[in-house]
């Protein structure tokens, strides 16, 4: 990895940065990234761009040395990777890099390391609402999204994690990280849900907010366990509504947003994922006021964007 000591002179010319993606124009990471850099005192251009996984190639060639670092939502997670220098850990468990960092002197070739701050920003995210252990994880989906919220419940101290998934053979990759990570893992399809024994500490989902399953879980389950779904908009998702319905706790990924968008500042600012911003409660109050209330609207989006 690059240095982490190498912080940012404060005093050298405006710098750029962007969240990129396909779609992207919903994405709430410019107004997140331009409420820290306000507090922080920063003259930073932070904008959002439209880039497909076919023109990420010719987007990267075109950045002058002004470029300090990205933001990636999908499709580019995954894409991004043949490009990069370096990973950090969670990035190199995951396989997806939403935070690309420029390294060392302004110039065409400078290196890029990439990093995963959707892990930290989940686990922040679940320790706002008193989860700081689970030991009975089930996870819905099968995505790039599940595999950080794979990891993220390794972190917090799972045994086993259940993945339930439309797609049982899509979840082969995600069932070999919970190997590596030392969880037991089971995968099953979209009815195992409704199973009337199923137990679990805490459910996650990445399935996209208008997903419905086929058949509900337990009302037993949904009254005592949190439901954190990693969508945001349109609000409450179909699987925030079966929770609703039945006395549940429902979150929805905001927060998710927030802390992994607060972390990649770290990142952007000192070239450390773990390094506190100066006045971070500052910087992290004015971000969250940036946000919408998680009620209501219908634009597109997904929490786990930058």
């Amino acid at each position: 990895m690059a240095d982490p000591t190498e912080a940012l002179d404060m005093s050298s010319p405006r710098r750029r940065l962007a969240v990129l993606g396909s779609p992207i124009a919903h994405s709430l990471s410019p107004a997140l990234h331009a409420a820290a850099y306000r507090v922080l005192g920063l003259d930073w251009e932070y904008t959002a761009v439209q880039v497909g996984e076919g023109e990420l190639d010719a987007f990267l060639d075109g950045l002058g040395p002004e470029w300090l670092g990205l933001s990636l939502t999908m499709p580019l997670k995954h894409k991004i990777r043949p490009r990069l220098a370096d990973l950090d850990r969670v990035a190199t468990l995951t396989g997806a890099v939403n935070t690309v960092r420029f390294i060392d002197a302004p110039a065409a070739s400078r290196p890029l390391v990439g990093y995963n701050t959707d892990v930290p920003g989940l686990v922040r995210a679940l320790a706002e609402v008193g989860i700081d252990r689970a030991a009975h994880v089930t996870l819905l989906g099968a995505g790039a999204t599940a595999a950080s919220a794979l990891v993220a419940a390794a972190e917090l101290g799972a045994e086993t994690v259940d993945i339930i998934t439309r797609t049982v053979a899509r979840a082969d990759p995600l069932a070999e990280l919970g190997r590596q990570l030392g969880l037991v893992v089971t995968v099953s399809g979209l009815t195992a849900a409704a199973a009337t024994d199923r137990v679990s500490d805490l459910v996650i989902s990445t399935m996209p907010g208008d997903a419905a399953l086929p058949h509900e879980f337990p009302a037993a389950l949904r009254a005592k366990t949190l439901l954190f779904d990693v969508g945001y908009a349109p609000w409450p998702t179909a699987l925030a509504t079966s929770w609703n319905a039945a006395g549940g706790s429902a979150r929805s990924g905001l927060t998710m947003l927030l802390h992994q968008a607060l972390v990649q500042i770290r990142i952007f600012v000192a070239n450390d994922p773990f390094l506190p911003l100066p006045d971070e409660e500052a910087v992290l109050a004015a971000m969250r006021a940036a946000l919408p209330a998680p009620a209501g609207g219908t634009a597109p989006g997904r929490a786990v964007e930058g």
